[in-house]
Parts: C-alpha cells; structure tokens; sequence
C-alpha cells in the first residue's frame, strides 16, 4: 500500500504533462488543414513515387 503513495502522484504527473503537451499542440495550431485532407482526396496526382 505504501507504493501507492508513490504511484498516485507520478501518474497524476504524467498525466498532467500529456494533457499540457496536447494542449500546446491544439495551441500552435497542429491539428488544423481545413482544404488539405478535401483536396488531397480529389487529386490525380499520386504520391507513389519520389519527386525527381
């Protein structure tokens, strides 16, 4: 029981930094390409090959 009192803050912790980091992602704007997914799906070009 004594091991609780350690694991309870440390995964308290570590949620709280992943809950930071998802936030700082939604901040700069990470998640957002409003047209890119639309237009993608439309194109005929294909991406299977390198660019020369």
């Amino acid at each position: 029981m004594e091991v609780l009192a350690i694991l309870i803050p440390v995964s308290l912790f570590l949620g709280g930094l992943g809950l930071a980091a998802f936030f700082w992602t939604l901040k700069s704007k990470q998640y957002d390409d409003p047209k890119g997914d639309a237009h993608r799906i439309l194109s005929d070009e294909y991406d299977d090959k390198p660019k020369p």
